[in-house]
């Protein structure tokens, strides 16, 4: 992994402006690329499991490691609130290494990254979006594999993707969860970028409300507001609606 530069104030802002729009795929590669500027640096490249990871260590460094979650029973309804660790997570490391490949089939696939599940996602349905990334991974020669994935079944790729969870295991971080008020068990999948980005997102806008209120009492620039420290900018805001 290569080296995590501190994001500022400032930082923070920027990609809650520029982000807002994305697509959330788009908003982890953003956040990453201003994380990670070094231009030799292809984060988009980065298998899945390294991604969040990367997301996961920005998170704790930003923010903490502390993240508040929820999710609704398909069953009664009712809306379960939990908390999770981000640290626990990063202690999935990825042993298999951003190298690694899966067999299956007497083919041979490497690992999935950001820009293969762009490609996926703009297909029609589920199946042929685990097709197409399947396709995107292979690594047999020549282009005769490709045929032969799109005659496999749902149960073929659905293994082939369980083999790819396996090898990297912070892919897709899934969590088994049970109702409290029926009992019922449940299988949810924790989006990393969605909890980062909702951080960024309230971090950026009471950034603002302070500058807002800070300069309109003092007069001061945008970035004399955020060079101050939180706990002085904190109390100038006081003051100031005093």
């Amino acid at each position: 992994m290569p080296e995590m530069r501190s994001l500022t104030n400032s930082d923070l802002i920027t990609l809650w402006e520029r982000g807002s729009g994305m697509h959330p795929l788009d908003r982890g590669l953003l956040v990453l690329n201003t994380a990670f500027p070094d231009s030799r640096v292809q984060v988009a490249d980065w298998i899945l499991g390294q991604r969040n990871q990367a997301l996961l260590e920005l998170h704790c460094s930003l923010f903490g490691a502390r993240l508040q979650a929820w999710a609704v029973c398909e069953s009664c309804g009712e809306k379960m609130e939990f908390t999770l660790n981000a640290r626990g997570f990063l202690q999935q490391s990825n042993a298999a290494g951003e190298d690694a490949t899966v067999e299956f089939n007497g083919q041979t696939f490497r690992l999935p990254t950001s820009r293969d599940l762009a490609a996926a996602s703009r297909q029609a349905d589920v199946e042929q979006a685990a097709m197409k990334l399947i396709e995107l991974c292979s690594r047999n020669a020549g282009g005769s594999h490709r045929s032969n994935v799109k005659q496999w079944t749902s149960e073929d790729l659905e293994q082939v993707g369980d083999k790819m969870a396996l090898a990297d295991p912070l892919a897709e971080i899934r969590l088994a969860i049970a109702c409290p008020a029926c009992e019922s068990e449940s299988v949810e999948t924790v989006d990393v970028t969605s909890f980062l980005w909702a951080k960024i997102e309230g971090c950026a806008k009471r950034l603002l409300w302070e500058v807002h209120t800070i300069a309109s009492a003092y007069g001061w620039t945008e970035s004399e507001v955020l060079a101050l420290g939180p706990t002085r900018r904190a109390r100038y805001v006081e003051m100031a609606q005093a």
